[in-house]
């Protein structure tokens, strides 16, 4: 009998050290998913999964280590979020957006507020990265919300809406436009004036880590030090996060895909039709072949980027490249697993639903494919009017 860990084992050899994903790999089998059906269903943020799995230091694999941290290479970072997501998708975006906020500190904050809150990733502490308006979703150029600075402090107006793990936040990375441009705030959740509250369009149908939930600014006061790096730099510094994110929502996708190719390869190993089982059907043997093809190129290009960002080789190209890559084939892969499966794939109290809305969404959040696309356009066209003018 074929089992989703015992598949795993056989056909998914660890890309890093195995002293980081062989214990993972057992933690996510016995803790990670006999929960994952009710992560999703329940659209709950898995707070205490999230809490064990920084207990153990995976919440800032990649901080230095004078923050907490474990000062190790991305693609351990990749290898994490590749192997948690195998048993929840969920989890691991409630991993990447405490990610995301650590490291717009990391690369931009000065000294005191990296001392003041890195270490606090080490210890557990729940972040959102607060970016999206009603009226500006992809396009954060301008934005509605405003910060002004009035003697020491700065003071915060305005509305973010459809934030990501904001159910559970504890801390907010939001971007608000001062008079000399968009800029990056670091703000605690508990502060005086400061709203979360559930929305009208909250939920989606995938990556279900909790309601999107808007937050309202009413004159929020923070301290001057709390602007993250320099005023009218929040673009420059979002996007430049979101190349370094997105190869890690990529390995979210390689491990979804996983989860729909192990849980499809075990079913139709096991279900006889016709006097024998599904797998050994020519056709079916197909769709898996294409698959395994399909995930194992794009598991290489995730890795790929992942070395790029600690080499700083590109990071634009092959973040988006690979998270372009890596969506599609997952969303492939997991519709392929719902067909080969047939009636039992349909299933409401199967994994396979979940699957297919994860992958899906994953091709939409966090970048779009169109935006992953005019990024990689912008990549080459610099290269080509760099080349013209040597």
């Amino acid at each position: 009998m074929i089992s989703k860990t015992d598949t795993s084992s056989a056909l998914w050899a660890p890309m890093v050290d195995e002293s980081y994903t062989l214990g993972l790999r057992k933690f996510v089998a016995e803790q990670v998913i006999p929960q994952g059906d009710a992560i999703d269903v329940q659209d709950v943020y898995p707070v205490e999964l999230v809490r064990q799995l920084a207990r153990q230091g995976f919440s800032s694999i990649t901080l230095p280590k004078e923050y907490g941290g474990g000062g190790k290479e991305f693609s351990i970072a990749a290898a994490l979020f590749e192997e948690i997501s195998v048993g929840s998708a969920a989890l691991g975006v409630s991993l990447l957006t405490n990610f995301q906020a650590q490291t717009i500190i990391r690369l931009f904050g000065d000294e005191a507020l990296k001392q003041k809150y890195l270490p606090k990733f080490a210890q557990g502490m729940l972040a959102s990265y607060a970016l999206t308006e009603a009226s500006h979703g992809s396009d954060i150029r301008s934005l509605d919300t405003k910060a002004v600075l009035e003697g020491e402090e700065w003071v915060l107006h305005g509305e973010k809406h459809f934030i990501t793990s904001s159910s559970a936040a504890e801390f907010f990375v939001i971007l608000a436009e001062t008079p000399v441009g968009v800029s990056a705030f670091a703000v605690p959740c508990d502060l005086p004036k400061l709203t979360v509250y559930e929305g009208e369009n909250s939920a989606t149908f995938g990556l279900r880590n909790g309601p999107h939930m808007n937050l309202r600014l009413e004159g929020v006061r923070i301290p001057q030090d709390h602007l993250i790096g320099i005023e009218g730099k929040g673009v420059k510094q979002a996007v430049t996060t979101l190349n370094y994110s997105r190869v890690l929502a990529a390995a979210i996708s390689i491990g979804i895909a996983r989860a729909a190719f192990d849980a499809a390869l075990a079913h139709v190993s096991q279900r006889v039709a016709f006097d024998q089982t599904v797998l050994a059907f020519q056709g079916i043997q197909w769709y898996f072949a294409e698959a395994i093809a399909d995930i194992d190129s794009s598991r290489l290009q995730v890795y790929h980027a992942a070395r790029a960002l600690d080499s700083q080789d590109d990071i634009d190209r092959y973040s988006s490249g690979a998270k372009l890559r890596a969506a599609r084939v997952a969303t492939q892969v997991a519709s392929m697993a719902v067909q080969v499966c047939g009636a039992h794939g349909t299933m409401v109290n199967s994994s396979f639903g979940r699957y297919l809305r994860d992958a899906k969404t994953y091709e939409i959040a966090g970048g779009s494919a169109e935006i992953l696309k005019n990024t990689i356009g912008k990549y080459l066209m610099r290269c080509v009017n760099g080349a013209r003018q040597q």
